[in-house]
């Protein structure tokens, strides 16, 4: 029986030597380090060859949550707004607003804009993504207004955005400057200095809107530098419950503040010099501001949902939802909607702000994302060159595959012909 052993086991046929270790990276393992899954694209959603590749993260509830319930304030505050001659409730309430929805949305937008380095993929988003829609949306809303409000002399001008496109320009300037914010020593501290000096300019311009550009650049800067260990300190809930006596104060100074304070102030469009008020005042308005802002900012995210919500799948629409609730919130002016009379009773408020609320949602929901795509995300790959640099890698990868597949099968069937056979 040992002979027989013996004699079958010299026959085996040897096993293919084993593959020398490697010191260098696997295919495609540094991208992963540099793009992991966890860290979401400068839009908030996972990069592509992340996502391709299998590896991204499911959305992270409590940021879609956050941005659902931030544009349900952006649309209840532009409800509020010509309600405010005739109560003082509906004035406090947008001024209380007003402090905070817009920086959340800002601080959120520098959050998921960490990765952005110029590289050609994030510029090839960044045109598709925000560039397209903002160019779309100013003609749209252009042409609107000439019909709506009987007003055709009504210029279109990309320079001089109307309404709500300039958010977009916004976005889009401060995301093109993330690499100078990752590379300066005191980045807050600098756009906060920019932002005091843009207040007391008053020879800035319109031009893209660019005092509300340097104005809220310090909250996107803010953003850029956010942790997630940031997000899960004010979610304690040591947090939540402090924020409920500064919640309470801020509307009572609100309240207060309302028929002593000019609501321009929370706009951040003009200095302190447009506004009748000497220049000193607008580097105090500004700073104060933006302390309250960041405060409320804080109190607002404490108290956002961490798990999955009916309304966690809307956040990923909040852009849809703000540029088109515009046209029905500028044509509730001009068709002179409010000067019905029911609407300036307390029961119109109420009826008011719960249908702001329900269009919002609407607007936000998956079909009318679908409808409206072709806007608010194009398939742009006509307009763009193809990267030499990605084709290369992705041809290494792919060549890579197909060599470690033919090794495996080459080595599986050497195995298979020098097995020992069962019976002896």
């Amino acid at each position: 029986m040992r002979q027989q052993l013996t004699k079958y086991s010299s026959a085996r046929a040897p096993l293919p030597p084993a593959a020398p270790q490697s010191t260098e990276p696997a295919a495609g393992s540094e991208r992963r380090r540099a793009s992991p899954g966890t860290a979401p694209g400068a839009d908030g959603k996972p990069d592509d060859r992340t996502a391709r590749s299998g590896s991204a993260k499911p959305r992270d509830p409590y940021f879609d949550n956050a941005k659902y319930l931030a544009i349900v304030l952006v649309a209840l505050g532009h409800a509020w707004e010509p309600l405010r001659a005739d109560s003082r409730a509906a004035g406090a309430l947008y001024i209380f607003v007003y402090t905070f929805h817009m920086p959340a949305f800002m601080v959120i937008s520098g959050y998921f804009s960490r990765s952005f380095q110029g590289k050609p993929h994030q510029l090839k988003r960044l045109v598709s993504g925000i560039a397209v829609p903002y160019v779309l949306f100013e003609v749209a809303y252009t042409f609107f207004k000439r019909w709506a409000d009987d007003d055709p002399n009504q210029p279109i001008s990309l320079l001089d955005p109307w309404y709500l496109t300039w958010f977009l320009g916004a976005l889009f300037l401060w995301r093109l400057t993330t690499p100078l914010w990752k590379t300066v020593r005191w980045p807050v501290g600098l756009a906060l200095a920019i932002a005091v000096l843009a207040s007391v300019s008053p020879d800035i311009g319109d031009d893209l809107d660019l005092q509300r550009v340097l104005q809220f650049l310090p909250f996107f800067v803010i953003g850029l530098f956010l942790k997630q260990e940031h997000f899960d300190l004010v979610r304690r809930r040591s947090a939540r419950l402090l924020s409920v006596p500064v919640l309470v104060v801020a509307l009572a100074v609100a309240y207060w503040a309302v028929e002593r304070m000019n609501a321009e102030w929370f706009y951040h469009r003009d200095s302190a010099q447009e506004m009748g008020a000497p220049w000193w005042v607008g580097v105090i308005m500004t700073l104060a501001l933006f302390g309250c802002s960041m405060v409320l900012t804080a109190c607002f995210l404490a108290w956002v949902p961490r798990r999955h919500m009916w309304f966690t799948a809307l956040g990923a629409g909040t852009l849809y939802g703000y540029l088109l609730h515009g046209f029905v919130a500028k044509g509730s002016r001009f068709w002179e909607w409010y000067d019905v009379g029911w609407v300036n009773t307390p029961l119109g408020a109420i009826g008011v702000t719960c249908a702001a609320a329900a269009l919002i949602t609407v607007l936000c929901t998956p079909p009318i994302q679908r409808i409206f795509r072709f806007a608010m995300e194009p398939r742009m790959a006509w307009a763009f060159r193809e990267d030499p640099a990605a084709t290369a890698r992705q041809r290494v990868e792919n060549t890579a595959g197909s060599n470690a597949g033919s090794k495996t099968q080459g080595n599986t069937e050497g195995r298979t012909e020098g097995k020992v056979p069962e019976r002896m």
